[in-house]
C-alpha cells in the first residue's frame, strides 16, 4: 500500500487543494510579472522609437547634431534614459551622445545617408519587475497556508458526520442490529448515505429476527416427530409385547414421513423468492389445476373443475406446480366433502381460485395464515400432517413471480384462496 493510499481523505483533499492553488498562483504570478514587464518594455521601446524618429528628422533637415548630448540638440537634453549614435554608410560612428551604461534596448531609424541608433536603459523595468515579483513570491506561501488551513477545516467539518457514522457502525454487532447510525440534518450525500445504511440495518434486523423465529419454529416442529419415535421406541423397549406387532414400525414410518415432508418444505422455502425462480417458460396453469384435481378426487373428495379455463403465464413450472399442490392440499385437509378449483384470465394475467366447504378462516386471522408455522387449528393440522409451511411457500413463490395471494370467504362455506399471476 502506497503512502497516498494510506493517507486520509482529509489529508489527500488538503494536499490536492494546496497543490492546485500553488500551480494556479505561481502561473498567475509569473503571467502577471511577464505581462507587466512586457508592457513597461513596450512603453520604453515606443519612446525610443519616437526619439529616433525625431533625431532622424533633425539630421535630414539640419544636418548632424553636436556630440555629447543625449538629445538631438542641447536645448532638448533631458535625462540619461536614452543615448544615440549616428552611423555613416560604412557603419562608422560620426556623432554620439554621452555614453549610456545600460544599453539594454536598441532601435534604428534611417536618415540617408546616415543611420540613427537610439539606446534605452531597462533598469527601471528591472526595478519595477523586482518590486512586483518580490511581494508575490513572499505572499504565495502565506496564501497556500491559508488555503490548506481552510480546506482542512472545511473537510474536517464535512467528514465529521462520516466519522460519527463509522464509530457507530463499528459498535454494531449481530446482537445489536437495533442500533442506527446518526443522520445529519443537512439533506446532502452524507444524509442519504446514513439513511441508506439505516434502511439496510433495518432489513438486516428483520432478516435476523425472521431467521431466529424460523430456526426456533423449525426446531420445535422437528422435535415433535422425534419425540413420537422416541416414545414408541422406549415403550417397546421397556414393555416388550405391549405394542401390537408392527405398531412400532408404523409409528416410526409415520413420524419419519412427517419429518421428511417437513424437511422438504423447509428446503423448498429456503429456495423460494427471486433467486429460487428459474427456468422461466410458458406454463399452463389450467393443466396444473386439473392434475391436482384428479389427485384430490382419489382421496374421496368431490372436486368441481367446471370453472377451469385456459390460463397461461410465464414462470417456473416446478414452483407454480408446488403452489397449486399446496393450495389443493390445504383445501383437502379442511374440506368436509367438496373442493372447487377455478382458473380464468384476470386483468393482465391469470387468476387461480381454490375453495373448500370447511370451517373457513376467521377474518381476523387471514393475514396470519401465510406466515410460517402458523396453524389456526393446531391439533387438527397435526393429525392431518400439516406443517404450517404450505401457505407460506405459496406466498413466497407467488410474490417471486410478481403476483399476489389472498384469502376470503367462499360461497361453499369455507376458505377461498385467490392467486393472481401476471402473464409475463
Amino acid at each position: 500500500m502506497t503512502v497516498v493510499e494510506r493517507a486520509s481523505i482529509r489529508l489527500r483533499t488538503t494536499a490536492l487543494a494546496v497543490l492546485v492553488m500553488a500551480v494556479a498562483v505561481v502561473l498567475g504570478a509569473v503571467t502577471l510579472v511577464l505581462l507587466t514587464r512586457a508592457s513597461l518594455e513596450g512603453g520604453i521601446k515606443d519612446s525610443a522609437e519616437n526619439r529616433a524618429a525625431v533625431l532622424a528628422a533633425q539630421v535630414s533637415s539640419s544636418g548632424l547634431p553636436a556630440s555629447g548630448f543625449s538629445s538631438a540638440s542641447p536645448e532638448d537634453d533631458e535625462d540619461d534614459e536614452f543615448a544615440w549614435e549616428i552611423l555613416d554608410a560604412g557603419g562608422a560612428v560620426v556623432r554620439a551622445s554621452e555614453p549610456l551604461d545600460d544599453r539594454s534596448l536598441r532601435v534604428t531609424e534611417d536618415a540617408e545617408p546616415y543611420t540613427v541608433v537610439v539606446f534605452a536603459s531597462l533598469e527601471e523595468v528591472d526595478d519595477a519587475t523586482k518590486a512586483l515579483a518580490t511581494p508575490l513570491l513572499m505572499g504565495i506561501p502565506g496564501a497556500l497556508v491559508l488555503v490548506g488551513g481552510v480546506t482542512w477545516v472545511v473537510v474536517t467539518g464535512a467528514l465529521a458526520p462520516v466519522e460519527r457514522i463509522r464509530r457507530e457502525v463499528e459498535e454494531i454487532t449481530g446482537e445489536r442490529l437495533d442500533r442506527r447510525v446518526p443522520e445529519p440534518p443537512a439533506r446532502d450525500e452524507i444524509h442519504r448515505l446514513a439513511a441508506t445504511m439505516n434502511r439496510m440495518l433495518a432489513r438486516l434486523q428483520d432478516s435476523r429476527e425472521r431467521q431466529q423465529r424460523f430456526v426456533a419454529d423449525a426446531s420445535h416442529e422437528l422435535r415433535s416427530p422425534l419425540a413420537g419415535i422416541r416414545q414408541a421406541a422406549e415403550v417397546a423397549r421397556s414393555h416388550p409385547g405391549a405394542l401390537p406387532e408392527g405398531e412400532l414400525a408404523e409409528a416410526v414410518l409415520e413420524e419419519s414421513a412427517r419429518m421428511e415432508r417437513l424437511v422438504e418444505q423447509l428446503l423448498l422455502l429456503t429456495r423460494t423468492g427471486g433467486a429460487g425462480v428459474r427456468r422461466l417458460r410458458d406454463v399452463d396453469v389450467d393443466d396444473l389445476a386439473l392434475a391436482e384435481a384428479r389427485r384430490v378426487r382419489r382421496a374421496g373428495l368431490t372436486v368441481d373443475t367446471s370453472g377451469v379455463g385456459a390460463g397461461r403465464v410465464r414462470g417456473d413450472a416446478t414452483a407454480l406446480a408446488q403452489v397449486v399442490r399446496n393450495l389443493a392440499d390445504n383445501a383437502a385437509r379442511h374440506a368436509r366433502a367438496t373442493v372447487s378449483v377455478t382458473v380464468r384470465p384476470d386483468r393482465d394475467g391469470v387468476e387461480l381460485v381454490v375453495e373448500d366447504d370447511g370451517a373457513g378462516v376467521p377474518e381476523g386471522e387471514r393475514g396470519r395464515v401465510f406466515e410460517r408455522f402458523v396453524r389456526l387449528d393446531e391439533a387438527r393440522d397435526r393429525d392431518a400432517g400439516g406443517s404450517g409451511l404450505g401457505l407460506a411457500i405459496v406466498k413466497e413463490i407467488v410474490e417471486a413471480h410478481g403476483g399476489t395471494v389472498r384469502v376470503t370467504s367462499s360461497a361453499l362455506g369455507g376458505a377461498r384462496f385467490v392467486v393472481h399471476l401476471p402473464a409475463s
